[in-house]
């Protein structure tokens, strides 16, 4: 068993791939050597530059090939002055060899990481490694990439696997999953895979050193399953699940083009979480309407400086044309707490609770006002809505609109064309969700981000094992306070979305009718069967069983509630997504 990183399944033959760590050797320079080392560690850095710009090349010959811009952050991270500049420090200073400067370095930039709560960003230190490992090998003189391509529909094991490999085994051939010891759901194989939908399992333990190439391998990417040498009647069953979820995409897919419109008239906008401009070509294919949360943060991720108004324009235009004129919503800056660029550290003992999201940014206008003049620019290339993420009153609120509306002048004033978009906020903290009905006058929409609101609201972190099972979407305050964000919406006459992992679950789709949630924003593939539940539900029936759930006491009443509602209008709808049930979200 390991971690369900990307749905399907697949059944093939298994093509091990090393990835283990080199050992890293260490030797003491003479002051004679110290000058060429540092330049064979100059030339190190250049030829694996030079290697990435050419599996970048060839895998943008890969439709939906999401993983472009993470082979882009590693080559900015070759230059990172503190890894380069560290390195040759340690060369110079400690006469070391150069293989030795850069695990140190590397280790110094992943200290930086090392306290991070975020999934997502503590995966980012994989990335540092995959870097400092593709300089070591340059200066061992070893081979930087799959050096033997493995056949159509291999099932690719290793201990872990870097976005170059990923994205020259997706070039060279049709790979039928990916499997890795290590990993989450957020590492680059996963990302990848979901992109492109190729079946994944990650976290396994150690597989890979009980894999030999030719092993039979059964992947079920739902579940987080994977079969080793599994018996004759196990590859039948899981050849005919196969088939049998290959139909029930094919038909689920027929109503892409199709509106999101319940039985009784109710149009829901299904749009897409991304973080790269590369998902919108699998987001679309999906029936995505647009996009309703575009995190920003990988802008500043692995970097010593801060991206300028230009890098924000250009990135943000590219996304607008790309979908025009379908809505945008972008998220500013996330940051603060515990996510910080490389080298700063929160201060605070609870940075989750302290600095962070829009009040970090009002707090570092140096960070906020290029990424506010790189939108505002952006906006006159499409349908661009700006949402504050972290909002806990209305007077940061009126201070970020205050700052977005001088920027605007401000550019106009230099006869550059710009347009203040939309304006909405995350609804993440309780502070927010209590106020919502002050707040919704002075917003455009609302968003609700379920992920931290459940989090805070059950003052639990869904991460810590302890505690994990207290995270329970139906839990009657987490109903309350989103049915009093709703009603607050409603009664101004402004939209709600909803962002978080709730939004993609099939099985919360009736709830979130009744509730009268206008958009949902969720990953690519969820669309077509979030879609398809709309299509047969009704509103009106959303809305009564809402009633009769805000009657009941504990979650478990309202789970069992939900799940026998759920499998009476829809039965055996669901049975195919293994990641539904009342634990989920």
């Amino acid at each position: 068993m390991g971690l369900a990183a990307s749905p399907g399944i697949a059944v093939g033959k298994a093509w091990p791939i090393d990835r283990r760590r080199l050992k890293t050797p260490r030797a003491r320079l003479e002051p004679g050597q110290v000058g060429p080392e540092v330049e064979r560690f100059r030339a190190a850095i250049e030829a694996a530059d030079a290697q990435l710009a050419e599996v970048r090349e060839k895998a943008a010959a890969v439709e939906g090939a999401e993983h472009l811009a993470i082979i882009d952050m590693h080559r900015l991270m070759l230059k990172d002055e503190m890894l380069v500049n560290e390195a040759q420090r340690l060369i110079q200073t400690e006469c070391v060899n150069a293989e030795w400067a850069v695990r140190r370095a590397i280790r110094k930039i992943k200290g930086a990481f090392s306290e991070l709560a975020d999934e997502y960003f503590k995966e980012r230190r994989a990335d540092i490694d995959y870097v400092g490992e593709r300089i070591v090998k340059n200066l061992l003189g070893q081979a930087t990439e799959v050096e033997e391509p493995p056949p159509d529909g291999a099932i690719i094991v290793s201990h872990d696997l870097s976005p170059a490999d990923t994205a020259l085994l997706l070039h060279e051939r049709s790979v039928g999953a990916f499997v890795t010891d290590v990993g989450t759901r957020t590492s680059h194989t996963a990302i990848v895979a979901r992109a492109l939908e190729v079946p994944a399992v990650v976290g396994t333990g150690r597989l890979s050193a009980l894999a030999v190439r030719g092993d039979w391998i059964v992947v079920d990417g739902s579940r987080g399953v994977v079969i080793l040498n599994p018996s004759a009647a196990e590859r039948a069953d899981y050849e005919a699940a196969r088939r049998r979820q290959l139909e029930h995409e094919r038909a689920l897919l027929a109503t892409r083009d199709l509106p999101a419109t319940t039985q009784d008239g109710v149009t829901v906008q299904l749009v897409g979480n991304i973080e790269f401009a590369e998902e919108i070509p699998n987001l679309l294919a999906h029936g995505g309407a647009g996009v309703g949360l575009y995190r920003t943060e990988f802008l500043y991720l692995a970097r010593q400086d801060l991206p300028d108004e230009e890098e924000h324009y250009r990135t943000y235009r590219r996304v607008l044309e790309a979908l025009a004129p379908r809505p945008v919503t972008i998220r500013t800056f996330d940051l603060g707490g515990d996510k910080l660029p490389v080298g700063a550290k929160a201060e605070a003992e609870n940075p989750a609770m302290g600095l962070r999201g829009l009040r970090y940014c009002l707090r570092n206008l140096e960070i906020f006002r290029p990424q506010l003049r790189g939108m505002l620019r952006a906006s006159v290339h499409g349908n661009l809505r700006v949402m504050f993420p972290m909002v806990s009153g209305a007077a940061e609120v009126r201070a970020a609109k205050r700052l977005l509306n001088e920027l605007c002048d401000e550019l106009r004033r230099e006869g550059v064309e710009a347009r203040v978009p939309s304006v909405g906020i995350m609804v993440e903290v309780p502070a927010a969700a209590q106020l919502a009905d002050r707040l919704a006058k002075e917003v455009d929409f609302f968003s609700i981000g379920t992920n931290d609101l459940i989090q805070y609201t059950m003052a639990i972190d869904r991460q810590n094992k302890d505690v994990a099972y207290l995270y329970r979407p139906l839990h009657l305050s987490v109903l309350r306070t989103l049915k009093f964000v709703c009603d607050s919406a409603r009664a101004a006459g402004i939209p709600v979305s909803m962002c978080g992992e709730m939004a993609g679950e099939p099985f919360f789709v009736l709830v979130l009718l009744g509730l009268g949630i206008h958009e949902l924003s969720m990953n690519g593939p969820s669309i077509p069967l979030v879609k398809r539940v709309v299509r047969e539900a009704r509103a009106s029936d959303g809305q009564a069983l809402l009633a009769r759930l805000l009657e009941l006491t504990t979650a478990g009443e309202i789970e069992a509630e939900v799940k026998s509602e759920m499998a009476r209008r829809f039965p055996g709808l669901l049975d195919s997504d293994a990641s539904i049930g009342p634990a989920g979200g």
